[in-house]
């Protein structure tokens, strides 16, 4: 599978299927959430919420990928990130795109 976050893909002409997407919320266990609580007061890389991102970024790439495999597509083009808060310690991360085949 092909994610690009461009509308096209060079030399490729596209068949639009649709919008695909994935999300997941994730939270870090209480222990880690007091540790990078402390962290805030003198500042620096909160490592512990980095890893949670970048974990629940690669289930929501994920997932939107099974989405568009379920379509028969050959690429996901136009691939964005959004992220919330969802309460103290968690966020939703959603991946989305346009779903192609090639033509």
């Amino acid at each position: 599978m092909i994610l690009v976050n461009t509308d096209y893909i060079e030399g490729k002409k596209l068949e639009m299927l649709g919008l695909v997407k994935g999300s997941t919320i994730q939270s870090k266990n209480i222990g880690r959430d007091i540790t990078q609580g402390f962290k805030t007061l003198v500042g620096g890389e909160l490592k512990a919420y980095n890893e949670m991102m970048n974990e629940a970024r690669a289930l929501a790439t994920k997932r939107m990928v099974a989405e568009a495999e379920a379509l028969q597509a050959d690429a996901v083009v136009n691939v964005r990130y959004a992220s919330s808060a969802v309460m103290q310690g968690a966020a939703e991360v959603m991946a989305y795109g346009t779903a192609v085949r090639f033509v």
